[in-house]
């Protein structure tokens, strides 16, 4: 809900959405089974995000964090799951496929 916030060491997995003024902040993985609106701050304890990921059905988030690197938002948001993560110096969000989070692939 909005004007709430969320936060464990550990990763967190919400089912339903974040709504904007809302923020979540994990130490490890963030999983939205819901549309993201608000704020999400994935790897919230390492500086370099230590491989984190935020996965959302849909994103529409104002920011979203990883480790220490910052990326606003777009409120248009793709209408597929999509997933967030450190490439480089910056965050890009891209189309989640059939992988496994983490980049692992299925069996």
């Amino acid at each position: 809900r909005s004007g709430q916030k969320i936060e464990t060491e550990h990763s967190l997995i919400i089912f339903g959405d974040v709504n904007s003024g809302a923020e979540v902040v994990a130490g490890g993985d963030i999983i939205i089974l819901g549309t993201l609106r608000g704020i999400a701050h994935a790897g919230a304890y390492d500086e370099t995000g230590g491989g984190r990921v935020i996965f959302a059905l849909t994103q529409q988030p104002t920011q979203l964090r990883i480790g220490t690197t910052i990326s606003r938002g777009s409120p248009e948001g793709g209408s597929e799951p999509e997933i967030a993560r450190i490439d480089g110096t910056s965050i890009v969000v891209e189309p989640y496929q059939s992988r496994a989070i983490g980049g692992r692939r299925r069996a």
